[in-house]
């Protein structure tokens, strides 16, 4: 399989053909306008500049110039990186690319870079949706891009504690593969898996599988390995400790501004082998929200709890229902857990829930995660043929849900308008649910037009994200903040905790050379 230079994924996995008609189909119904298909620049025709660094001799075998390596780790998968590498629109490339065999190469690289003031990029999957691993900065240095995918292997299995230690730069599908053998799993699956690693989810905080409970990478990490250019810092194994701030909770969602994550002892669980699930709809979307809610307070931990609004219900699970669909799912390793389903539908039904039945109590669920799976590469389709088609999330308390949805889907709407001159589509779900909150996932779908779908997008994002952070949300639950949600960001973070986190940073990072910009100012 050959992965893409400029989009998500695959080449081989794009959407063509019949899957390519009917979803422009589903867009013409939609969000009508000028639907012209359009074909990625081939690398040769970039006309990238010339490196302005050159490794040492030492190093020289780790670094590349080659310009679909370049090109290929200059941005990340946001829509607007997308679009952009369409129009061959590359203004900020790493100037080389390196591949550490093992962690002293890492730590040399580190050392040349901070000696001759270049910036250095930790770069897991390069699935970020934020700009996080773009090398643009303020100012015009060198970049060099350090990609940790040669340290991929598990190190160690510890099945007495269910924990094993794991290299930073393994891919999620690799990961899996190599705890199989053991019967243990780590259980970790954002949407980004496939082509994701687990530095890159630490890092970023990332959300994954389950949407209650363990919703976060940071609840399943024992410790971590972290190479900084004042030294290593590697955390002790413990199940739990009360000795002052946690070490790993300075990196966690660092996302390679204070260090490199190169492994980390994980805990893991036994492969899940009793699962049950539902498909519960809704006429009212208020109803939905409540029987949610008291799915999310009862206790029951359900590992899916996905509620679609009627939107999202009929874009990506083809549902057509008056105020959502509620997918329940629950999985265990020691015990059925019918009795959990049981439960959980009794308390959708308190609140007008319908339960499908047979068949149908399964179909909802596997289409949409068929969709799910698939939306990455159909939004890539939809760039190519200038629809805007992204997303953006946040998490609020169950209070503020309401006024939240509201001024956030108004904000959308309108600023789709103003920016497209035509109305556009907002869906919403919940990703994951807490007992006191949701973390609602917006998506946008609206025409746009060639050569200006990243200039329309980034109104759209700036009006939404006001709106978010307005009225009680977090700028992201699980999407990390980069470069693009740094104005928010900023916002958001109190100022005595951004005094530490600047200090920090000038204490493990003296010269500013990881990925400047990203949560901090420069120095």
């Amino acid at each position: 399989m050959t992965r893409s230079w400029w989009g998500w994924g695959t080449v081989e996995e794009a959407v063509t053909g019949a899957e390519l008609e009917a979803l422009l189909g589903r867009v013409r119904m939609l969000a009508p306008g000028d639907l012209t298909g359009h074909e990625p620049p081939d690398v040769s025709a970039l006309g990238l500049p010339a490196p302005r660094v050159s490794a040492p001799t030492a190093l020289a075998d780790l670094c590349s110039a080659d310009p679909a390596d370049r090109a290929g780790h200059a941005h990340g998968k946001a829509f607007r990186d997308v679009v952009r590498n369409l129009h061959g629109e590359l203004r900020h490339v790493p100037d080389l690319v390196a591949r550490p065999r093992r962690e002293r190469d890492l730590v040399d690289l580190l050392d040349w870079c901070a000696r001759d003031g270049i910036a250095a990029i930790p770069y897991g999957g390069g699935s970020s949706v934020v700009g996080g691993i773009e090398p643009r900065f303020e100012d015009d240095r060198a970049a060099v891009t350090i990609d940790l995918g040669r340290l991929d292997r598990v190190l160690e299995i510890d099945p007495v504690s269910r924990a094993a230690r794991i290299q930073a730069g393994v891919f999620g599908p690799r990961l899996e593969d190599q705890l199989r053998p053991s019967g243990l799993t780590l259980r970790h699956f954002p949407q980004s898996f496939e082509f994701s690693t687990l530095g890159g989810w630490l890092a970023t905080r990332a959300g994954g599988h389950y949407a209650t409970l363990r919703t976060h990478i940071d609840d399943l990490v024992e410790s971590m390995r972290v190479v900084t250019p004042s030294g290593i810092n590697e955390s002790r194994r413990l199940p739990g400790s009360g000795a002052g701030p946690s070490p790993d909770r300075l990196f966690l969602g660092s996302e390679g501004a204070l260090g490199v994550i190169t492994e980390a002892w994980m805990r893991l669980q036994e492969r899940p082998r009793w699962r049950a699930t539902a498909a519960v709809h809704f006429a009212d979307h208020a109803a939905a929200v409540a029987a949610t809610r008291a799915v999310a307070q009862s206790g029951l931990h359900p590992a899916n709890c996905r509620l679609l609004d009627s939107a999202e219900a009929l874009v990506n699970a083809g549902v057509v229902v008056g105020g959502g669909v509620l997918i329940l799912g629950f999985e265990s390793a020691d015990h059925p857990v019918g009795t959990s389903l049981d439960r959980a539908e009794e308390l959708c039904r308190d609140h007008g829930g319908e339960i499908r039945a047979g068949t149908a109590r399964e179909g909802t669920s596997d289409t949409w995660r068929s969709s799910f799976l698939r939306m990455p590469y159909q939004r890539d389709a939809l760039a190519r043929h200038s629809v805007i088609a992204e997303t953006f999330e946040t998490a609020c308390t169950w209070d503020r849900y309401e006024d939240l949805h509201h001024a956030v889907t108004q904000a959308a709407r309108d600023a789709v308008r103003k920016a497209t001159g035509q109305d556009g589509v907002v869906t919403c779900r919940f990703t994951h649910v807490y007992p006191d909150g949701p973390a609602p996932y917006f998506g946008v779908y609206a025409p746009g037009r060639w050569g200006s779908t990243v200039a329309q997008w980034d109104e759209i994002k700036a009006a939404v994200s006001g709106a978010i952070t307005d009225n009680g949300g977090t700028i992201t639950h699980h999407h990390a903040v980069g470069r693009d949600h740094r104005p928010w960001y900023d916002i958001q973070r109190p100022d005595p905790f951004a005094a530490a986190l600047t200090a920090a940073k000038a204490a493990l990072d003296p010269t500013g050379i990881l990925n400047p910009g990203v949560l901090v100012p420069a120095p």
